[in-house]
């Protein structure tokens, strides 16, 4: 059922003629994918105290995810796209995949002058309570983005178990 919304939408993009085994498998790999993934700061809010990283009880993310929608609609139309069936090929994956991002995030279009600028010359930024999860989440997501070098305040041990323990990839000494 997770999938199913995001198949048609990748799907109707490139105006794909059947619905394959091979748009099939992409969207399931881009969910497994996802799975694997840090969450946002945005899902983890949304689902409270819930441990979402990867494991026995996570193995699917959560219907609410906003990237659900940025990483399986593109992986549906380029399956489409290679097997044959897309009668509308996207030229440009990049500006599709923004044009996706705006149905969930509506500020794109404010930030995004931000976001490039912030992206040409990334500053130092100190991030007290660096043990904080939503600091944590902030940082993966400054570093993701190529917003800002990081630099968090607060116990090393701890800072290392939290983003252990909430799936993050951000690294001590590499991006903060």
């Amino acid at each position: 059922m997770l999938c199913f919304p995001f198949i048609f939408r990748g799907a109707l993009d490139v105006g794909a003629t059947a619905i394959n085994e091979e748009m099939k498998l992409a969207a399931v790999h881009a969910i497994a994918e996802l799975a694997h993934a840090e969450q946002s700061e945005v899902v983890a809010s949304a689902y409270g105290d819930q441990d979402l990283s990867f494991g026995a009880e996570y193995i699917i993310p959560k219907p609410f995810d906003p990237r659900l929608i940025v990483k399986i609609a593109p992986a549906v139309a380029k399956a489409a796209m290679d097997s044959g069936v897309a009668t509308r090929p996207i030229a440009d994956f990049d500006a599709y995949i923004e044009k996706l991002s705006e149905f969930v995030y509506k500020t794109n279009l404010f930030m995004k002058p931000i976001f490039s600028q912030a992206r040409k010359e990334p500053k130092r930024v100190v991030l007290a309570e660096g043990e904080d999860t939503r600091v944590l989440h902030a940082t993966q997501e400054l570093v993701s983005l190529g917003l800002a070098k990081p630099i968090l305040i607060g116990r090393p041990g701890v800072i290392e178990m939290r983003i252990q323990k909430l799936g993050l990839q951000i690294k001590a000494g590499v991006d903060f």
